[in-house]
């Protein structure tokens, strides 16, 4: 077994590179064996969590070996033990895909990074630098472009033209803002490194350009996308999709010798009015032709024949799969088949995506960052801060809210998956130094991976800069009032309408300030404070009051109320609002016996509804419903004492739900022998 290092570029490792159809400069291939560390998918599969330490203990040793030399006898021995098993190909690169995803995007999740993170860490320990459990990564680049395809057209989907249009404004007032002064400010960058003015030029502009993959993801994540910032990043987002392509027809011109060749526009033009003309006038047919066959299976293999179809066909004329694929999209939008298109292409969309950003983790060239840690780092925190600050000082013009424009701007801070593509085309055009070029692939990268925990640091940000200032609760007049509401939400402000239409006199707390300021505009008598303080029910005189309705929302707060007020003024009566059984057990173990659960009379109403339309007739509807009323506060008073027994509440439950169809039973019997005839 041999380990060599390699230090020269490798156009292998670019994802995305599928999309250019020229001939990179083949590069020197790193030997890493016989297919190594083959029975070690066998141990994930069948033992993750031993799996997991496999994976980072292996991880670390074959990293060392691969940019140290100093393990190179560990890295050998851990690979030769494991050697002994073989599996075909075709089921080790799905198998080591899935389980990572498996293990890593979960944990990615639960720690609040995101599953972009996840991928892209995955990605980082199967790949060449790391475990290289996965060689063939200019295959899984072709293969992980199509989740990227996929996303675009369902996206397109739920544009329609009327809405696209709607949104031109946005689309080339915004898009071309974003990209003049972030291609600028990042071209003027990248000359005063040392960068001569083309290259410049190219990479400035380029490095202007977003993600589109993982933005769209993050913001779906955090339910950014029907938001003013997710509008608008969505906006700069399609714009940079169709810029990328002068972008791209541009480096050739910068170049010299035979790679300057002109861009076909007339072949371009062509394939764009193909796929306008099939969209609008031969894809509905055809979907109503396989619809009819009845076989689903038949329609989604023609859903994802007609995406691949149109993805090839701007492929062939050198233009972007993705916006060609998105205007197919925007074509169907209005189509009696677009549910069925969206529910059928979902799955795979999710799954290449998550291929797609394991692929960019696996390009990540850690053996670069760690020979020169202090240069990538700075020049990948500098890249997204100085995006960043442009991005968030442009959010200005755009419809973005003050508190959304840090998040805004880290949405769209990370570099671009056609950047790979850009940088690779640029050095073959001699535009853009080698040594460059693997620089800027791999701050790319990182800013990909650093773009959720971005996201996070800006949240915070915007928290911080825009956070409510505290107000300072209201200082309550003594007038006598009998009753005392705490929190005048839905349940709140339907009880306390009532009582002042009926003339008796109650004094309301509740903190939130605006729905206080509105309340009181009506003339409602509302005083902003947290009723769990003490001095608060102290100053709302609760010592003399009679009745206290406990409206708050929060079962916590709640249940502290309860406490308190069970404390320091004991005579003081409490009627509260229970969200669910398990707040109202908590409620009834704290003395208080006037409970109302929220929903329960609605939903009984609901039921004796349906069983009149059902043909029942209203005396016996609503007998049924009054039975299940006393049956279930039955049951609940029987579970109470048991109801933190587990097995003992499922037993009294199964017994009760026995008892109430014997009764139910019985009912039927009699409404029977009634309407028989003598």
């Amino acid at each position: 077994m041999r380990v060599t290092l390699h230090k020269g570029k490798n156009p292998d490792y670019m994802p995305g590179l599928a999309k250019y159809h020229g001939e990179a400069e083949p590069a020197p291939q790193r030997a890493v064996g016989p297919a190594p560390f083959r029975p070690f998918y066998i141990i994930v599969v069948t033992a993750p969590g031993l799996g997991v330490a496999a994976l980072m203990t292996l991880g670390l040793v074959t990293l060392r070996a691969r940019t140290a030399g100093m393990s190179l006898r560990a890295a050998e021995f851990a690979s030769l033990a494991i050697d002994s098993f073989t599996m075909p190909e075709l089921l080790l690169t799905p198998i080591v895909f899935l389980v990572t995803a498996v293990l890593l995007v979960p944990l990615a999740q639960r720690l609040g990074l995101g599953s972009v993170l996840g991928y892209l860490i995955g990605g980082c320990i199967i790949g060449p630098w790391g475990l290289a459990l996965i060689r063939e990564l200019g295959l899984i680049s072709h293969v992980a472009d199509i989740g990227v395809v996929l996303m675009l057209f369902l996206i397109g989907l739920e544009l329609q033209p009327q809405k696209l249009l709607a949104m031109r404004a946005m689309v080339l007032g915004g898009g071309s803002l974003q990209m003049a002064a972030c291609g600028a400010a990042l071209a003027l960058a990248a000359y005063f490194i040392g960068l001569p003015w083309a290259a410049a030029l190219i990479a400035g502009f380029t490095l202007a350009l977003s993600s589109t993959a993982i933005a769209l993801q993050n913001m779906q994540e955090r339910h950014l996308d029907h938001t003013p910032a997710g509008k608008s990043g969505f906006a700069i987002l399609l714009f940079q999709d169709m810029a990328a392509i002068p972008l791209l027809v541009a480096v050739p011109l910068l170049g010299s010798g035979a790679n300057a060749a002109s861009f076909d526009w007339p072949r371009a033009g062509a394939a764009v009015a193909a796929v306008v003309l099939i969209g609008r006038y031969a894809m509905r047919p055809a979907l109503r032709l396989i619809a009819r066959t009845g076989l689903r299976e038949i329609f989604t293999a023609f859903a994802l024949l007609l995406v691949l179809g149109i993805a090839q066909l701007m492929t062939l004329a050198d233009l972007s799969m993705g916006l060609g694929a998105f205007l197919a999209g925007v074509l169907l939008a209005s189509s009696e088949y677009r549910k069925a298109l969206e529910a059928d292409l979902e799955p795979f969309k999710g799954l290449l995506l998550g291929l797609f950003f394991t692929s960019v983790g696996m390009s990540m060239n850690l053996g670069l960052l760690l020979s020169a840690p202090l240069n990538i780092g700075a020049l990948t925190i500098g890249y997204m801060l100085l995006k960043m600050s442009l991005l968030a000082m442009l959010a200005r013009a755009l419809p973005v809210p003050a508190v959304q424009r840090w998040p805004f701007a880290a949405l769209l801070a990370q570099g671009s998956e056609f950047a790979f593509v850009v940088f690779a085309v640029a050095q073959q055009a001699q535009v853009l130094p080698a040594a460059f070029t693997e620089m800027l692939v791999l701050v790319v990268a990182l800013s990909m991976a650093l773009t959720p925990l971005a996201l996070i640091a800006a949240n915070w940000l915007s928290k911080t800069m825009h956070a409510p200032r505290p107000v300072p609760a209201d200082t309550i007049e003594p007038e006598g009032a009998r009753i005392i509401i705490a929190g005048f939400g839905r349940v709140g402000q339907i009880a306390g309408r009532l009582l002042n239409a009926s003339g008796i006199d109650v004094t309301v707390l509740d903190n939130d300030p605006d729905l206080v300021e509105t309340l009181r505009r009506f003339g409602f008598r509302v005083f902003y404070g947290d009723a769990t303080r003490l001095d608060l029910l102290q100053a709302a005189e609760a010592g003399k009051a009679r009745l206290l309705i406990n409206a708050i929302d929060d079962m916590e707060a709640s249940l502290k109320l309860t406490d308190l007020v069970r404390q320091h003024f004991p005579a003081l009566t409490i009627i509260a609002r229970a969200r669910n059984v398990s707040h109202l057990f908590e409620l009834r173990n704290r003395g208080v016996e006037l409970i109302e659960r929220e929903t329960f009379e609605a939903a009984l109403l609901i039921g004796e509804h349906a069983l009149r339309q059902m043909g029942v007739n209203a005396h016996s509807a609503q007998r049924a419903t009054a039975k299940f009323r006393k049956h279930n506060l039955h049951t609940l008073d029987a579970i109470l004492p048991y109801y933190r027994d587990e097995s003992k509440t499922i037993s009294i439950d199964q017994a009760a739900r026995d008892e109430l169809a014997r009764s139910f039973e019985q009912d039927r019997i009699g409404i029977r022998q009634e309407k028989a005839p003598p």
